[in-house]
């Protein structure tokens, strides 16, 4: 494994875009790969969220090292905009639908974006004066 990280540590000092592309690659990978697994075992959760998991677990272990994977996932967030414009195109098509239903489609958003929000600001305050009171001892 330390010849791997090596290597792709080597990678991406001397080729940046190829190792732009074998990053997002092997993220692309993990994902069809865990896609495959949730349809074989019909497990009830999506292959993207297997895979953050597998991911997480992978990076938590050191299996895989942050810096062998952050050019690729970098180019991912920074990009997500590119994602979601077949989504808007999809919705544009069902004018009709927004506009019986536009008000409380645009509520729910709103309703569940203020939850969410809130409870990972909850959350992340929770965490915060955890390690506080932990790394303080």
């Amino acid at each position: 494994m330390k010849t791997l990280h090596a290597r792709m540590r080597l990678l991406d000092r001397r080729h940046p875009r190829l190792a732009l592309l074998v990053q997002v690659l092997l993220l692309v990978v993990l994902c069809a790969v865990c896609e495959y697994v949730v349809r074989a075992w019909r497990l009830p959760v999506p292959g993207s969220v297997l895979a953050l998991g597998v991911l997480l677990l992978m990076l938590a272990c050191g299996v895989v090292p942050m810096s062998s994977l952050r050019r690729g996932a970098d180019w991912l967030l920074a990009e997500m905009l590119l994602f979601f414009i077949p989504a808007v195109m999809a919705v544009s098509q069902h004018a009709a639908l927004l506009r019986a239903e536009g008000v409380r489609i645009v509520a729910v958003i709103l309703i569940g974006t203020v939850l969410v929000m809130t409870a990972t600001a909850f959350l992340v305050d929770l965490v915060w004066r955890w390690r506080q009171k932990h790394h303080a001892q």
